[in-house]
């Protein structure tokens, strides 16, 4: 083959690997970082703190209360998702501790209890956003030691805009930790990416999911720590936060 033509059929076999990558979704350089793992929790094994959920089709399940908190029952590693799908408002809006109306849609991390864990969470209104807190209380552990107390909003070192949720729309919620650091994704992209502080590492626990006035349809999924023994108990009326 003369080198010319060489030179021109290697290019077209790159363009049409290249293409293909493309077509995935992924990057070449991406991958999913051992998120295959990831695996639906069912109802039956969440531990809902505070509200109500409803089983849905499937694995998903449908909240419709003003305030909602659950943890997954037992251990797992630091990662979670969540496929969800935004309903609208809820009938009656409930205010925050601060006396704010907020709608949003969150992820919970080392989530060891109501008043020490990590969230991420999807800011609806008032303000579109994506926050990233930690709520830390040493020694205490139920609502009436340390009510809305501790939180500490985390600054990124890279963020990017999120898209407004619209009812209707099917999104994914996606956040890992490592350590103290977080990566935290909306439909596969990277929204907010940084370190939330050593402090974190005092404390641990499994994942979980957060909403305040907003209807929501959405799957969980997880990763199951390695070797974990039964459910733990849920103690939903101590650890409400």
């Amino acid at each position: 083959m003369p080198q010319t033509s060489k030179r021109w059929y290697l290019a077209t076999i790159a363009l049409s690997l290249a293409a293909g990558l493309l077509a995935t979704g992924l990057p070449a350089s991406s991958s999913r970082d051992g998120d295959d793992h990831l695996v639906p929790i069912h109802r039956a094994h969440l531990c809902i703190t505070k509200g109500a959920i409803e089983e849905a089709a499937g694995s998903r399940m449908e909240v419709n209360v003003p305030e909602m908190r659950a943890v997954v029952a037992y251990p797992t590693e630091q990662v979670a998702e969540a496929k969800l799908t935004y309903l609208g408002p809820t009938s009656k809006d409930k205010p925050l501790g601060s006396g704010e109306i907020r709608r949003q849609f969150g992820l919970k991390l080392r989530a060891q209890n109501g008043c020490n864990l990590v969230y991420a969470m999807w800011r609806i209104e008032p303000k579109l956003e994506l926050v990233v807190s930690v709520k830390q209380n040493p020694g205490m552990s139920t609502h009436a030691q340390c009510g809305t107390h501790g939180y500490h909003n985390i600054k990124p070192a890279r963020a990017s805009a999120v898209p407004r949720l619209k009812e209707g729309e099917d999104h994914s919620l996606r956040a890992r930790m490592t350590g103290s650091n977080l990566h935290v994704f909306i439909d596969g992209r990277t929204v907010w990416e940084g370190d939330v502080g050593s402090k974190v590492l005092a404390f641990d626990g499994p994942v979980g999911v957060r909403t305040d006035n907003g209807r929501f349809k959405f799957e969980l999924l997880a990763v199951e720590a390695a070797g974990h023994g039964k459910d733990t108990p849920c103690h939903a009326t101590d650890e409400d936060e």
